[in-house]
C-alpha cells in the first residue's frame, strides 16, 4: 500500500513546524538566560523554559571562561556595567586606645582622633572616627585640588598660583589660601576633587570659612597616600612639588606630628584655630615622618583645647605615644 503523497507532505511539514518551535524555544531561553548573566543584576531570576521543558526558580551562573567568551562575542548589552575588582579583605587596625591612655586622660572636655600608616607593611592604626574642623590643614587638599585642575587643563600653575601656593603651605597664610580656595571654586571644587582622591568623609566649608571643613583622621591618611604614595591622580610632578613645600615649612610650625620623628625629613603640615562661640582651640597635625627605621604617614586631630599651646602639647604626645606602640606591635609581629 503506498503512502499518499499529500499526507507524507504535511506529516513532514508537520514535523518541522515542532523541530523549528523547539529551536525557537532554545533560543529564547539561551538569550533570557545570556542577559541575565551578563549584567549581573540579581542573583535569582524565574526561567520560563529549558531545553527539557522544566521550570527553574534559579539561574547558575556559568564558569567566567563561558561569560568571557560571550563577552568577547558582543553578546554583552551597550550597557552592561564595568566588572567590579574583587574586594580586597580589610586589613586589621591597631587600636591605640591603650597606648593613648595616659594623654586621653589629661584631656577634659576635648576630643582626638589618630591615624598612622606604616608605608612599608600598609598595616595601620587608630584611635577614634569622629569628624573634626580641619582648620589649616585643609591648605594641603586645597594646593592637590589646584593641581589636579590644572593638569584637567593641560596646564603648569601661574607665578602667582606659585607664590600663593608656597606662602598657604609653608607660612600658613590666610590671604593666600583665600585666594586660592576661591581658585579651585570654593567647597565645590575641593569636594569634586577629593571624590577622586578617595576622601569620602571630608566635606568643604561654607562659602569663604575654608577652615571649618569638616574631615576624618582616617581621610586624612588617604590624602597624604595620594601626596607621597605612587597610586595617585597627582601627576609625580604635582606630589614632588606638595612633598617639597611640605617638607621647608618656617621652623615655628614644625611642631606636631614631628615630636614622634627620631630621623630623616619630616614633610607636615600644622593647623589651628580659636572658635568663636566656644573660645576653644583645634589642633591638628598631619605628616611623613621617620621612626625607628620606619616611615609612617601619621595624623593627630584634637579639639577643645583651652589654649593653642595646651593643644600643641597633647598632640606631640599623643604622637610620640602612638609612634611608640605601634612601632612595638610591628615588631612583635615580625618576630612572630
Amino acid at each position: 500500500m503506498h503512502e499518499n503523497p499529500r499526507v507524507r507532505r504535511r506529516g513532514r511539514s508537520r514535523r518541522e513546524q515542532r523541530r523549528r518551535r523547539r529551536a525557537r524555544r532554545r533560543r529564547i531561553t539561551w538569550t533570557v538566560t545570556s542577559v541575565v548573566i551578563l549584567t549581573g543584576v540579581a542573583t535569582t531570576y524565574a526561567i520560563t523554559g529549558s531545553d527539557s521543558g522544566q521550570s527553574s526558580a534559579r539561574a547558575k551562573a556559568p564558569s567566567p571562561p563561558a561569560v568571557s567568551a560571550r563577552a568577547k562575542a558582543g553578546d554583552a548589552p551597550a550597557d552592561a556595567p564595568e566588572p567590579l575588582p574583587s574586594p580586597t579583605p580589610a586589613q586589621e587596625s591597631f587600636d591605640l586606645e591603650p597606648a593613648l591612655a595616659p594623654v586621653t586622660a589629661l584631656f577634659g572636655d576635648n576630643r582626638m582622633s589618630v591615624a598612622m600608616l606604616d608605608v612599608n607593611s600598609g598595616a595601620t592604626a587608630t584611635y577614634g572616627h569622629d569628624a573634626f574642623d580641619t582648620a589649616s590643614i585643609v591648605k594641603v587638599d586645597i594646593l592637590a585640588t589646584l593641581l589636579l585642575q590644572a593638569q584637567d587643563q593641560g596646564r603648569t600653575l601661574t607665578t602667582q598660583e606659585r607664590a600663593q601656593s608656597a606662602a598657604m603651605i609653608q607660612k600658613s597664610d590666610n590671604d593666600s589660601t583665600s585666594a586660592l580656595w576661591t581658585r579651585i571654586g570654593s567647597a565645590p571644587g575641593l569636594d569634586a576633587a577629593n571624590e577622586r582622591l578617595g576622601l569620602s568623609q571630608t566635606q568643604g566649608g561654607e562659602g569663604t570659612v575654608w577652615g571649618i571643613t569638616q574631615t576624618t583622621a582616617e581621610d586624612q591618611i588617604r590624602l597624604l597616600q595620594s601626596v607621597f604614595g605612587d597610586k595617585s591622580p597627582l601627576s609625580e610632578a604635582s606630589r614632588a612639588y606638595i612633598q617639597d613645600l611640605m617638607r621647608h615649612v618656617v621652623g615655628s610650625q614644625t611642631w606636631g606630628v614631628s615630636a614622634a620623628a627620631d630621623s630623616g625629613t619630616t614633610a607636615l603640615k600644622n593647623g589651628w584655630l580659636k572658635r568663636t562661640r566656644t573660645k576653644k582651640w583645634d589642633v591638628n597635625s598631619i605628616g611623613r615622618i621617620q621612626h625607628e627605621g620606619r616611615v609612617y604617614l601619621m595624623v593627630v586631630l584634637l579639639n577643645g583645647c583651652s589654649t593653642q599651646e595646651v593643644g600643641i602639647s597633647i598632640v606631640e604626645q599623643a604622637s610620640r605615644a602612638s609612634a611608640a606602640a605601634f612601632s612595638r606591635e610591628l615588631r612583635e609581629k615580625s618576630t612572630t
